[in-house]
């Protein structure tokens, strides 16, 4: 097999560009091997299907521009990936005559600057990364991070969007950025925003039209995000958390929406029954040493370190009501006085709608630890693991997890008889919108994408598990049935990749603007071909 493919890559010129390549990123960062081209042609959902020809790993955005342009010329198309935590198809290839373009080697912080409150990072940094860089000066990024954060990279961040640390109060990646420098297909760098009298170091976003908010959220079809400033901000000197279990989802999400309205919570993270119960399976608090450690660390004294970590030891698994749904409120600002007082108008909210105040555990676990190794990937037993997501107007959300829970009635029967288990997972953005994730489980087992980012003395404790075609086919066709019922409600998503209907959700204009933007940065349809709704062009020879 290894030969055919080689004689395979030799026919369509990949041998010739191999060499061109390594001439420009060196020999050691382009591989041809098939366990490492299998790899980055997979994502969480998405087996590999066409096999990428190269992977590529430059180290800079010189480099990153050269290779694209010679890929372009020699009629490859590019799929840009950063730490591979798509579950939409987000970068997987369209054909095998396309150059994985791996951005885990342009992993610089560029500048910090205190001066001008900007940081401007590589693509390849990761959230973990910038902000250990940025504790060290009290500074903070305003949105700072999702909980894969631990290999998460901003560019990646910003090519899918994502929720989660400063996202009630700040949004997504995107709000936070200030400029870019993007290559194009032909090799080409775009660079946004006013950039100061040298034109290398951005400062603010908005000069004229904004340039930059094209290429947020565009899945890499648009340009390979190269260079990212973003904003800063001195990170708050105060925070609490509160943890509060309703009788509903219903009841849940009404106060979530209200909590958003406020613009209280720093963030919010809640969960249904299922995937509490999932998640406790998984990992003990009282007894995860690591875990205690880090809310001893996170907390302002010792003694107050102690004592938390104390309290979730007693706690244990069973702080959260049987059936109930958890929300887990993380309120933060430069003063106790104002934090005391969102922690006030929270506890007001959750009583309104039927809430009772539990442990905090877990708010306090998410802050001590917002990017814990990511064993989640699969289930608490080594089961497949995916989720779908929809961004949902406040005033709707509990209209759409019903209907959600009734589409689960109705297919109960073939659940339970394909061993499928579903969960969910909230969160909220800003005062605009509630994020409700669905989650599907079901009887497979975990590829080499899993592999690649699960820790091995976790996977160890795992049970392998074979091929369940029949079990994927039926969460296939949950998916498509909740993403129907996103799209009655015309919820958003992020990582929209090839999974989530945009192109063909916009209207006639936006559509006309689109392909003509398409066509002026990638005239070819070169970069990641297929997502976002874009045509996926035949392959230039």
């Amino acid at each position: 097999m290894q030969a055919q493919a080689t004689e395979a890559r030799s026919q369509s010129g990949g041998t010739d560009l191999a060499t061109a390549l390594a001439a420009i990123v060196g020999a050691a960062h382009v591989r041809a091997d098939e366990a490492v081209r299998r790899l980055h042609s997979e994502d969480i959902w998405l087996p590999a299907r066409a096999v990428v020809a190269l992977v590529v790993s430059p180290g800079s955005l010189d480099e990153a521009a050269a290779v694209v342009a010679a890929a372009h010329a020699a009629g490859f198309a590019i799929a840009p990936r950063g730490a591979g935590m798509s579950y939409t198809g987000g970068y997987v290839p369209a054909t095998e005559r396309t150059i994985s373009l791996d951005m885990s080697r342009m992993n610089r912080i560029l500048r910090v600057s205190r001066e001008d409150m900007t940081v401007t990072v590589e693509a390849g940094v990761t959230w973990r990364q910038l902000n250990d860089t940025l504790a060290g000066q009290n500074l903070r990024t305003p949105f700072w991070g999702p909980m894969s954060g631990l290999t998460s990279t901003i560019g990646g961040g910003l090519s899918q969007l994502n929720a989660m640390f400063g996202a009630g109060h700040h949004g997504t990646t995107s709000e936070s950025v200030i400029a870019l420098s993007v290559i194009l297909a032909d090799g080409r760098v775009l660079r946004t925003g006013a950039r100061g009298a040298d034109g290398r170091a951005p400062f603010y976003r908005h000069f004229g039209p904004d340039l930059a908010g094209i290429f947020c959220g565009d899945c890499g079809a648009l340009g390979i995000k190269a260079e990212i400033t973003l904003r800063l901000m001195t990170a708050p000197a105060f925070e609490d958390h509160a943890s509060l279990s309703f009788p509903t989802g219903q009841a849940l999400l009404l106060a979530m929406a209200e909590i958003a309205r406020a613009g209280i919570a720093a963030e919010t993270c809640a969960f249904d029954p299922g995937l509490t119960e999932i998640r406790l399976r998984r990992a003990s608090l009282a007894t995860d040493i690591k875990t205690l450690s880090a809310v001893v660390a996170s907390q302002k004294s010792i003694g107050k370190g102690i004592l938390a970590a104390a309290r979730i030891a007693i706690g244990g698994r069973n702080f959260v009501p049987e059936n109930d749904y958890p929300l887990h409120v993380t309120c933060e600002g430069r003063s106790k006085a104002a934090v005391e007082a969102d922690m006030a108008e929270l506890r007001r909210i959750a009583s309104a709608a039927g809430g009772i105040e539990i442990e905090n555990s877990i708010a306090k676990v998410i802050r001590a630890m917002p990017f814990p190794p990511l064993n989640s990937m699969v289930g608490p037993t080594g089961e497949a693991w995916v989720p779908i997501h929809g961004l949902c107007p406040l005033s709707d959300a509990p209209a759409i997890l019903t209907e959600i829970q009734a589409l689960y009635a109705q297919r109960a029967a073939d659940m339970a008889d394909a061993r499928i288990h579903t969960g969910f997972l909230f969160s909220h953005m800003s005062t605009n919108a509630i994020i409700i994730e669905p989650v599907f489980f079901w009887q497979q087992g975990w590829r080499p994408i899993h592999e690649s980012a699960i820790e091995p003395s976790h996977l160890a404790r795992l049970t392998p598990r074979g091929e369940d075609a029949a079990g994927r086919a039926i969460v296939e066709d949950l998916r498509k049935a909740v993403l129907a019922i996103f799209a009655r409600h015309g919820c958003g998503h992020f990582q929209i990749g090839r999974t989530y209907p945009y192109r063909e959700s916009r209207d006639a204009a936006s559509r006309a603007l689109l392909d003509a933007i398409k066509g002026v940065v990638d005239p070819d349809g070169a970069i990641n071909p297929g997502v976002l709704g874009f045509a996926t062009p035949e392959p230039r020879a």
